[in-house]
């Protein structure tokens, strides 16, 4: 794939395909079948350069991964994981460098964790505080303790209280993780619930793990123990199945199917969203998976809150859809879009005004008027500073409308590296 991705309109879109392996479950998979001791696989790992650094760090620190036609093999080190002399290298994500912040606090020795220079603007002190609770050191540059960051342990930690103060469930799981090696229990809660992959995966290896719903949000608290090791299945990442649901409802001619999807109600908030605007778009047991469908709809413009998709992760490829609705969709407590792997507040205005949309914003808030149909759509360039959510979204919107230029474009290797490919083969 060049760096510079020209994306035709489609004339028509059919068919059904299988997205990658959830992000969130990919990285979690590897760190606890590295905490376990023996061997742990994982069924339909992410292939993307995210959790790919993930991997390579916990070899780093101790485990081994063998790779058998499709099957991951990691084993955990008897011992435990140790430190590393190297570098821990995040790449240019997020997750690997919040939720390893949490697993080498717990690890006796100097750990230095660097990663790309998107990753190294995003703000760590909302894991570096809570650590530092616990009894390790996360120092960085200023007061948001940025990348590279320096990580000291004596490998004694103690447990905690901690009210997350950001929506994040990677806050949350960083202080799990900690947590499984800490004396005495550690309890995390959150004022809105985040996707629960860690409190699922943790229960799954046999940890000791209290859930309550607190209003809005979650109480975890969970008793220190090892992780068991356990055989991984990893379903299709939500968020990545969320630009085929657009690209379906709002394309004049579509028909698509995701199979095979991750579905808890964290995680698929956008098909509410979607919905509500009035898209055909839909989600479907089979057997012991979820389908999600979506088909050509007529949609009018909605009120979309943070809360409702609480990673944000779904917001640039929402802003497409409310471009090619009818009407004003305002976007509510969109703020932390700022600190993501680019500043997707920015960009995300920046993408709806290049289709042609009338869009302002007010503090946190961002306002689109639809132009009524992705066929009024501009043909636009964009440069999406090397953000992977900001290339897809403007291939759906160059799909569905009337083509684009997207400088860049290889960025999707981070997490969708066959993204344009399947793109493609829908045509």
């Amino acid at each position: 794939m060049s760096d510079v991705e020209r994306v035709r309109h489609a004339r028509q879109l059919r068919g059904s395909l299988r997205v990658p392996g959830d992000k969130s479950t990919s990285h979690r998979a590897l760190i606890l079948s590295a905490l376990a001791s023996g061997q742990s696989t994982v069924t339909g790992l992410s292939p993307g350069e995210d959790v790919r650094a993930t991997s390579v760090i916990v070899e780093q620190l101790g485990a081994t991964r063998e790779d058998d036609e499709g099957l991951v093999l990691i084993n955990g080190p008897d011992e435990g994981l140790h430190a590393s002399s190297a570098p821990l290298d995040c790449g240019n994500s997020g997750t690997s460098m919040r939720l390893l912040c949490g697993v080498v606090s717990a690890v006796a020795g100097t750990h230095q964790l660097v990663g790309d220079a998107s990753l190294s603007t995003r703000p760590m002190n909302r894991v570096a505080v809570p650590l530092g609770m616990m009894g390790a050191r996360v120092s960085g540059h200023g007061d948001q303790v940025t990348a590279p960051l320096l990580v000291e342990s004596s490998g004694n930690l103690h447990g905690i209280e901690y009210h997350v103060p950001v929506i994040s469930a990677q806050v949350k799981s960083a202080v799990l993780l900690a947590g499984l090696s800490a004396n005495g229990v550690t309890t995390v809660e959150e004022s809105v619930r985040t996707r629960r992959t860690t409190e699922e995966m943790l229960r799954a290896s046999g940890v000791g793990l209290e859930v309550e719903d607190v209003g809005d949000g979650r109480r975890v608290t969970l008793t220190p123990g090892r992780p068991h090791r356990h055989d991984w299945y990893v379903p299709g990442d939500p968020s990545q199945a969320a630009f085929f649901a657009v690209l379906g409802a709002i394309h004049p001619d579509a028909t698509l199917e995701v199979l095979s999807v991750e579905a808890s109600p964290e995680r698929v908030g956008y098909v509410g969203v979607l919905q509500r605007m009035g898209a055909d778009v839909r989600l479907s047991e089979s057997g012991s998976f979820t389908v999600l469908h979506s088909r050509s709809s007529t949609l009018e413009a909605t009120e979309i809150h943070a809360r409702e998709v609480p990673s944000l992760d779904e917001v640039p490829i929402l802003t497409v859809a409310a471009c090619a609705a009818t009407g004003v969709s305002a976007f509510r407590d969109m703020g932390e879009l700022r600190l993501k792997e680019s500043d997707r507040f920015h960009s995300s205005m920046t993408l709806a005004s290049r289709l042609g949309c009338r869009v302002w914003s007010e503090g946190d808030d961002f306002f689109v008027e639809g132009v009524a149909g992705a066929e009024n759509f501009l043909d636009f360039t964009l440069s999406p500073l090397l953000d992977h959510r900001m290339v897809m979204a403007s291939a759906v919107a160059g799909c569905a409308g009337n083509g684009c230029a997207i400088e860049g474009a290889s960025t999707v290797s981070s997490s969708y590296p066959h993204f344009f490919r399947d793109l493609t083969l829908l045509q």
